[in-house]
Order: C-alpha cells, then sequence, then structure tokens
C-alpha cells in the first residue's frame, strides 16, 4: 500500500472519530494539542485504525504515536 493511501485514510479514520473537518488533519497535527483527542477518543482512534486497515495494533505502543504522521508511520509497519 502507498504512503499516501495510508496518509489519505488515517486522515479519514481520525477526521471520522474527532468529527472535524478533514483538511483540519494536518502531518504535523499532535492527537491530543492539536485535535482534542481526549483518552477515550485516543481509544476510538486506535480501534478504529485497526478496523480501517484490518490489522491488530498493540495498544501501549499505539498510545505513544502523538501525530498524524507518526501513526502513518506506525501503520505503514502492518501494511504492504
Amino acid at each position: 500500500m502507498e504512503r499516501s493511501e495510508i496518509q489519505q485514510r488515517v486522515t479519514d479514520v481520525v477526521a471520522r472519530v474527532l468529527a472535524i473537518d478533514p483538511a483540519e488533519v494536518l502531518p504535523s497535527s499532535n492527537f491530543v494539542f492539536d485535535l482534542g483527542a481526549d483518552s477515550m477518543k485516543s481509544v476510538e482512534l486506535i480501534a478504529g485504525f485497526e478496523e480501517e486497515f484490518d490489522i491488530e495494533m498493540d495498544e501501549d505502543r499505539a498510545r505513544e504515536v502523538q501525530t498524524v504522521e507518526g501513526a502513518v508511520d506506525f501503520i505503514a509497519q502492518f501494511v504492504k
């Protein structure tokens, strides 16, 4: 899977889960500080990524990811 496709799908999940405009979701956006995700939304984001990409992520490692770009990098490890 191309990185650009992963980026787009991550953006779509983030926008849907956080109920924000996809245009607000930038690669450098921090989930908490820029996009307003709280701990519950963080869990929902992880679940959303798992469903979108049909993968299973280590929740502790996934919670360490702070930015959209970081999520793309993390997810890229699981999809080819």
